[in-house]
């Protein structure tokens, strides 16, 4: 039987973030301590870049300075999450290494001068971090302070050289078997690329056109394998020093997806992620519970943590770094732990006085103590102090109630990136979080699941884009729609199969019978064109000549070539079995709620609360232990008053007579009896 992972401690939230000593002097060391203290901080993230600092020549360590840290930290009550710093390797191994230099698609060998200047394949490089984090793990592994291993930082670099080549090589032989297999699974007929050795296949390296989608499909997946493995052996060596704190490494999103993360969730103790708003507007707060959701669902419903945040900027990439308002930043923590967050930890704990990122914002920024920045870090860590008993996990049962959950996978991020698409306007990205953003808005707590899993909890799933779809995935949502529940599928998923090859005789040929519909064209929109369907709803993007074969049509397109054609379709599979929608182009934004709307509605699915909230007011519930504890932010530009039967644990303010809620605030409220009624108006 499976040993039980290591957890975070659950007796409250981690509060504190990414601390760089090796930046600074003893002195500030000492005063760092007292500003973490005061704070309310119990967590300090050490060591992610200090790989200089720890190794100055090959096979040498200097942990003195690190030791008088660690113990100045764990004097002051405040644990560490310690961190294997590989995500930066020192000058001197890229000068006694450059093969290990990472090379770019065109060929070009990096140079050292940043962060992340490695090839993940090279033998080296492997070698380098694993002796590290041996040396770190037997030093540090039982010391008393550590609460967690951070191994690494946002693993996601690519490499095109030839290590990583022979690695590519030997992971499609474990996949396929032999060539045979991987011509067939490549379509490599195609523009005469049938390989007859081994030694023929590539990555996708930069080429005189396009690349072949399932080339460029399985360099992704093996990547996300390869970069598996580099943490694999990181973490080995750590356990085989005898260490048995939790271990994790972490995501990142929005930008950018280098990793198969369900895979990556099975390996880590704890799932964290670092997720940095890219909104300054009230989407910002809807991207928060979007980040919270994936990292619960990624972690199999079980608590995770967010390892990194920013405290007072909102990064506009390309354009500037915007301040947060005064109050987001406790508006967006408890975001976070109401989705199941073991801690609010930030990047950084102190501003640099210098380097790349010496405008990252920080919970001490360079204004110091005496700055709001730093008096809403006070704030914060009070509150979290305040709400500590909300962290204890239940026992069994989920931490988060929810009947609706969205397919999610990164096969379905890849495969769009693809340069030869009919729309280039397909973004696997913005199709998800525009489906869980209209849930969010319409008070709906959310799972996300992986292709092929089991749907049983559900009442609703929804599949806003999958293009390719394997038979582990076609065979769930038929056994769901089956079993009775409801399934509501996008435009252009399950057109073609798991190695990106078009099913014949009609889209989309995975569903086509279950859908009940039959699309023989696909009219791509473009970019300012839209079209109206028949009750006045509009469409953008996308468009395609439908035909119902077992389906009805809810809405038809009422203009352009398509009028009179099906757009909305719905299938009532019968016999006890439930009902399947398919939505044929891109709604906009209240469309979209308004669908959403009636698909959880008759899907008899349940938002958190019986009548939704006010616009702007956000309300989720998150189960304890021996309570559930329903979180209440005000995001919203009026006051809202919380009325039901439960404390505040921010205010110890009873709500059954009517807790008024201030624009900005926030409520944390221990449900006094399940199953009690609530409002906020």
């Amino acid at each position: 039987m499976p040993h039980p992972r290591p957890t975070l401690p659950g007796s409250s939230f981690l509060f504190g973030g990414d601390y760089n000593p090796e930046q600074w002097d003893e002195q500030t060391w000492v005063e760092d301590v007292r500003l973490m203290q005061q704070a309310g901080v119990n967590a300090a993230t050490v060591g992610v870049f200090s790989w200089s600092r720890l190794e100055p020549s090959p096979g040498t360590f200097t942990f003195d300075w690190l030791d008088r840290v660690v113990e100045l930290l764990h004097e002051g009550g405040i644990g560490v999450v310690l961190a294997t710093p590989t995500a930066s390797p020192p000058p001197w191994f890229s000068l006694a290494h450059p093969d290990a230099l990472p090379v770019t698609e065109d060929g070009t060998r990096l140079t050292h001068g940043s962060r992340d200047t490695y090839c993940p394949s090279a033998p080296a490089y492997r070698e380098a971090s694993t002796r590290i984090a041996t040396a770190m793990a037997e030093r540090y592994g039982d010391h008393p302070a550590l609460l967690a291993w951070h191994l690494h930082n946002e693993y996601g670099t690519f490499c095109y050289c030839d290590h990583v080549a022979g690695a590519f090589r030997s992971w499609l032989q474990r996949r396929y078997g032999d060539l045979d297999a991987l011509n067939a699974a490549w379509y490599s007929a195609f523009w005469s690329q049938g390989y007859g050795r081994w030694e023929e296949v590539l990555p996708p390296r930069r080429t005189q056109y396009l690349h072949n989608p399932t080339q460029s499909i399985d360099f992704r997946r093996f990547m996300s394998d390869e970069l598996l493995q580099a943490f694999r052996e990181q973490r080995d060596v750590v356990r085989a020093a005898g260490s048995t704190k939790p271990i994790t490494s972490n995501f990142m999103l929005p930008t950018w997806n280098h990793l198969e993360q369900w895979s990556w969730g099975e390996e880590l103790d704890v799932v964290s992620m670092d997720h940095y708003l890219d909104s300054t507007g009230p989407d910002g707060e809807a991207h928060a519970a979007y980040a919270g959701d994936l990292s619960r669902s990624w972690a199999g419903g079980r608590p995770w943590l967010l390892m990194e945040q920013a405290a007072g900027i909102i990064p506009l990439h390309g354009s500037r770094m915007a301040a947060k308002a005064p109050g987001r930043m406790l508006r967006n923590s408890l975001s976070y732990l109401a989705r199941g967050s073991q801690g609010a930890l930030f990047f950084q704990w102190r501003a640099p006085a210098a380097g790349s990122e010496v405008w990252h914002s920080a919970l001490v920024p360079h204004a110091g103590e005496h700055s709001r920045l730093y008096r809403e870090t006070v704030e914060l860590g009070a509150a979290l102090g305040r709400v500590a008993e909300a962290a204890v996990p239940p026992a069994e049962g989920p931490l988060v109630p929810a009947d609706v959950a969205v397919l999610w996978h990164a096969d379905g991020w890849w495969a769009l990136e693809d340069g030869a698409l009919p729309s280039q306007a397909l973004d696997y990205s913005d199709s998800v979080r525009s489906v869980h953003r209209a849930l969010w808005q319409l008070g709906f707590a959310v799972d996300f699941v992986r292709p092929g899993a089991d749907l049983t909890a559900y009442r609703l799933v929804l599949v806003p884009s999958m293009f390719g779809m394997d038979d582990a995935a076609v065979a769930a949502l038929t056994r769901f729609v089956a079993g009775g529940g409801d399934l509501a599928v996008w435009y252009f998923s399950g057109v073609a199969d798991e190695h990106l090859h078009v099913v014949a005789e009609g889209y989309p040929g995975r569903l086509r019978d279950l859908l009940g519909i039959r699309v023989d064209e696909f009219l791509p929109l473009a970019a300012e064109e839209e079209v109206r369907l028949s009750d006045g709803t509009t469409g953008r993007v996308w468009s395609e000549a439908v035909e119902t074969t077992t389906a009805t049509s809810l809405l038809d397109y009422a203009e352009g070539p398509l009028a009179g054609r099906p757009a909305i379709t719905r299938r009532d599979a019968g016999d006890g079995a439930g009902r399947v929608s398919y939505v044929s182009t891109r709604l906009d934004a209240d469309d979209l709620r308004a669908l959403l709307a009636t698909l959880t509605a008759d899907a008899g699915a349940s938002p958190v609360l019986a009548a939704a909230p006010p616009p702007g007011v956000e309300v989720v519930r998150r189960r304890g232990a021996d309570a559930s504890y329903l979180f209440v932010l005000n995001h919203g530009d009026l006051p809202v008053t919380v009325t039901g039967d439960g404390v505040d644990l921010l205010t110890d303010g009873t709500a059954r007579e009517g807790l008024p809620l201030a624009a900005g605030d926030a409520a944390v409220l221990r449900e006094q009896a399940a199953g009690s009624p609530w409002s906020v108006r």
